[in-house]
């Protein structure tokens, strides 16, 4: 297999990796953060979401379906394969899911911080912001790990 190949493969899969990862990982300290109670708390963790987003989020978003498309011409594949459909149908989903949560993620941050210097507790909005970010991320999660297993397991879907 020639080195540019595996390069793009291994590009791929680390892309998938961190895109998956960081979600996870984003969640995890979102709801540490919340649980704590404090405001200062809750603000550190929202500025680390947002920042976790642009440094890991995005970046695997972009590299993994442009090294996707290169893997599967170079393979050539037909888009038609159900797996391939499959993954791809999976990543339309996840953005659709991802975008708002990122957007309410910025809206999160703001309200924590106006909170935070007014010296006020957090007002509805943010609990009204927060259910949806998790009802958008719970299912973008399970879309996440089905395309993953689509990739590794290429099942004949039909």
């Amino acid at each position: 297999m020639p080195p540019l190949i595996l390069l793009v493969k291994a590009l791929h899969v680390l892309s998938a990796t961190i895109f998956f990862g960081a979600g996870l990982m984003s969640a995890f300290w979102k709801f540490r953060g919340d649980q704590s109670g404090d405001l200062r708390v809750v603000h550190w963790a929202q500025q680390q979401v947002v920042l976790a987003d642009w440094i890991f989020t995005v970046p695997a978003g972009f590299i993994s379906p442009a090294t996707g498309v290169y893997l599967v011409f170079i393979y050539g594949l037909p888009w038609t394969t159900p797996w391939v459909l499959a993954s791809i149908g999976g990543y339309l989903a996840a953005m659709v899911l991802w975008l708002p949560a990122a957007w309410i993620q910025l809206e999160l941050r703001k309200l924590t911080k106006q909170a935070l210097t007014e010296g006020t507790p957090l007002p509805p909005r943010f609990h009204a912001l927060n259910r949806v970010w998790l009802a958008l991320g719970v299912p973008a999660f399970g879309v996440s790990v089905f395309i993953i297993y689509a990739m590794v397991a290429k099942p004949a879907l039909w």
